[in-house]
């Protein structure tokens, strides 16, 4: 477990973990609203090397980066995958895509929130007091 005292120590925190990530992975990222959740994914998706505006979205599910090679989604508008289009997600889950999916809960299954292929990790953000944020 790590804690953030800045929105720089959270974009680090996700630097570290793009580090470690293959193409093909998929990377869970939940947290209550303003713990950080994007900013974690923004430090990754700058690491490895998205030079683009990174925001969460939200508005729109998903944004894709890099010729298709990232992907960055947010279900949190969802209320479950079963009476979406099937192939709203696919996508966002290319066989070499790196994929971090905010508000995974949302899915009706950890598979599900992972377009079906395995899930590499599981980050936790939480509020733990003022700026300071837990990330596990």
């Amino acid at each position: 477990m790590a804690k953030s005292s800045s929105p720089t120590d959270t974009e680090a925190a996700g630097a570290a973990l793009a580090a470690e990530l293959r193409p093909g992975d998929v990377v869970l990222v939940s947290g209550d609203l303003g713990a950080g959740k994007t900013t974690f994914v923004r430090g990754a998706l700058r690491a490895l090397g998205v030079t683009a505006p990174v925001t969460s979205p939200t508005f729109v599910v998903g944004q894709l980066y890099a010729d298709g090679r990232l992907a960055h989604l947010d279900l949190y508008r969802l209320q479950g995958l079963d009476d979406e289009d099937p192939g709203l997600l696919d996508p966002y889950f290319g066989p070499d895509t790196i994929t971090f999916v905010e508000w995974p809960e949302q899915a009706e299954t950890e598979t599900a929130a992972a377009g079906g292929r395995p899930v590499t990790r599981h980050v936790t953000l939480e509020h733990a007091g003022g700026d300071t944020r837990t990330i596990a």
